[in-house]
């Protein structure tokens, strides 16, 4: 039986009542890892279409809705009805681990194989890790726009460059390590340009917006593996900042939704997931969110139609698959940590 509503489930929860303000609405429960007012043209849209329908939406930390999704249904009870998630790694483990319903989504037949994974958790969007620089700081010089080329110049320009670069510290940022594992799998010289940046003086934050707001006012020349959709919206109002995708190859990642296994209103939640991975759901996520849709019948530079041109051939999309949980294994996550330690660390 689908959930009534009349408010929200929660005080940390934001509540969008239904468009047709029926006393009787039904309840769609979301935690995502989207700031709310990001995430709010997504949701308003599929309530255009669905007016009978209330929207509790629990604006959370990526580790907290994989925490949050186990715990309540360990105790038998419900939990969300959709999660929708940045960390790749920790939503297919989720799947994996029996966490997620396997659906049958009309939408999802658009979708590329390699963005869903038995039929329980799918990519919703196509986000490049990118190279970024402030303009003015390479206004002799070209960028460098290969992994082999940053190297090179961050030992050739090691007194003016000092300093300057930024990139994630993986031991706090997910996306970090996630970046750094993917680098292992493509590139053989990639602890020759870790060791680089340590030379260099590299500076490490658990955000991207830090490492943005250096470089858009000259304190760091350059940003390295900082997640595209992030540099493109600073980009808009920052015009310092450049985004270079890097021409060895550039990985991509995309934000994964599921319903879990334990959801109240699972029915409520496929529908909400559908629409994320439909034309029209993909559509808004380009156009309103400002995120590069992974629909393949979209074209646009905030697309992957898009991208691909852009990026003539070097894009390197992360399959959606029980590979990405390698580096949830503390021992190996330990083991990939010291070895950027000790890289960083080798003068």
């Amino acid at each position: 039986m689908l959930g009534s509503a009349t408010g929200p489930v929660n005080a940390e929860s934001i509540f969008f009542p239904a468009k047709s303000g029926a006393p009787d609405s039904r309840l769609l429960t979301i935690y995502g890892a989207l700031d709310e007012d990001i995430a709010r043209p997504l949701i308003e849209r599929y309530q255009d279409d669905n007016p009978s329908i209330s929207v509790d939406y629990s604006e959370l930390q990526t580790q907290e809705i994989y925490a949050r999704v186990i715990d309540e249904s360990d105790q038998g009870g419900p939990t969300a009805d959709l999660v929708f998630s940045s960390a790749m790694d920790l939503q297919v483990k989720l799947a994996n681990d029996g966490y997620a319903s396997s659906l049958d989504l009309p939408a999802a037949q658009s979708l590329p194989d390699w963005a869903t994974w038995r039929n329980s958790a799918f990519g919703v969007t196509f986000e490049p890790a990118v190279i970024i620089y402030h303009k003015s700081s390479f206004k002799d010089r070209s960028p460098p726009r290969t992994r082999a080329a940053l190297t090179s110049y961050l030992y050739e320009t090691e007194d003016d460059i000092y300093g300057r670069i930024g990139t994630y510290d993986i031991e706090r940022a997910g996306i970090g390590l996630f970046f750094l594992a993917r680098d292992q799998e493509h590139y053989r010289d990639i602890w020759q340009l870790v060791r680089a940046m340590g030379s260099a003086g590299v500076k490490l934050y658990s955000n991207s917006s830090a490492i943005l707001e250096r470089v858009a006012d000259g304190r760091f020349a350059l940003g390295y593996n900082i997640l595209g959709s992030y540099a493109a919206s600073w980009a808009v109002s920052n015009p310092e900042i450049g985004i270079i995708l890097p021409e060895d190859y550039t990985v991509v990642m995309s934000r994964i939704g599921l319903v879990p296994r334990a959801a109240k209103s699972p029915g409520l939640g496929a529908s909400f997931l559908d629409f994320l991975i439909s034309r029209k759901g993909q559509e808004v996520i380009s156009r309103d969110l400002r995120l590069p849709a992974l629909h393949p019948a979209l074209s646009g530079e905030n697309t992957a139609a898009g991208l691909r041109a852009q990026a003539k051939g070097r894009l390197r999309p992360v399959p959606v698959t029980p590979g990405l949980v390698v580096y949830l294994d503390q021992v190996k996550r330990e083991r990939l940590i010291n070895r950027w330690n000790a890289a960083l660390g080798a003068q």
